[in-house]
């Protein structure tokens, strides 16, 4: 079996800690560099539920997108929750280890997985990476249909295709406009709507659209916007990331056993959608998948 220091050298080739943005805090967090590791299981979020997750099924390292001190700490007292995930992980020898900004620009990356999963074809980064000569690394992915659908068919797609949260899919644009080529973007992805619109694509799948930008966005252009929720668009990379494991793991002969925890971490639990009274103009109600009738 590999010592942990192998197998997070091999994580570091794949996702350089380099690469991350510099606000970022990406690498390991716990762990013994001498320990071997046979089980790893990959997930969006470092919660307790997907640390006590990877204790029952006896991982010894837990990879996850989302880092578990985002702005630094100065105590991991068990009394607070990420002290108790820092002192379940220690306690039990299970270390931790993050890729976050630097798996968002990788080649493969987030945006890759995110577009495998709905089954578009990948033409290029969205924002590249200018340190890449090859011209793939980057943020985002601009991608193409392999047939035109209304934006309703596309939507439908979406929804069906991600993991499944309260959130659902929201959607802005006409139902019926024609999509070719799509942009997406795993994660938080309104800060990129000057590139999405500079790239001229038909439509936009991401997460955490809020309402100022996507108004101005849709005064700016007629750009459809697809808002699945954060975990769901995250979520593709795990599995992406455990067979790119699987792979340097058969190379070198390790013998690791990955998993891809399927515990949905979204916070949101439960969605009322809005209910149409006798006094909603029939132009606020809309006919895309999941819609009230």
């Amino acid at each position: 079996m590999p010592r942990l220091s192998e197998v997070i050298a091999a994580l570091d080739a794949l996702w350089p800690p380099s690469r991350a943005e510099a606000w970022d805090a990406v690498g390991t967090v716990c762990g013994d560099p001498d320990a071997e590791v046979s089980r790893v299981l990959f997930a969006v979020d470092p919660v307790q539920e997907i640390v006590d997750e990877a204790l029952k099924l006896g991982a010894d390292l837990l990879v996850t997108h989302h880092p578990l001190y985002l702005r630094g700490t100065t105590t991991v007292e068990a009394g607070t929750f990420k002290g108790r995930v820092v002192h379940t992980l220690i306690k039990n020898d299970i270390a931790l280890h993050v890729a976050h900004t630097n798996a968002d620009t990788a080649d493969p990356g987030v945006s890759d997985a995110l577009a495998g999963a709905l089954d578009l074809r990948v033409t290029g980064p969205l924002v590249p990476d200018p340190s890449d000569p090859k011209g793939r690394r980057g943020l985002g992915r601009l991608c193409e249909l392999d047939r035109p659908e209304t934006l309703r068919e596309f939507t439908a797609r979406v929804a069906a295709w991600l993991q499944p949260t309260a959130q659902g899919i929201r959607v802005a644009g006409d139902p019926d406009a024609m999509i070719r080529t799509v942009a997406v973007s795993g994660g938080s992805g309104d800060s990129l709507f000057a590139q999405v619109r500079a790239a001229g694509v038909d439509a936009y799948v991401t997460a955490d659209l809020r309402h100022h930008p996507v108004s101005e966005a849709r005064e700016q252009s007629p750009l459809a916007l697809v808002d699945a929720a954060h975990w769901a668009t995250e979520w593709p990379w795990c599995e992406q990331a455990a067979a790119q494991l699987d792979a340097i793991s058969e190379r070198n002969g390790w013998g690791l056993r990955t998993h891809v925890s399927r515990t949905a971490t979204d916070p949101w639990t439960a969605h009322a959608p809005s209910v149409t009274s006798p006094s909603t103009s029939p132009s606020t109600s809309s006919s895309l998948p999941g819609a009230p009738n």
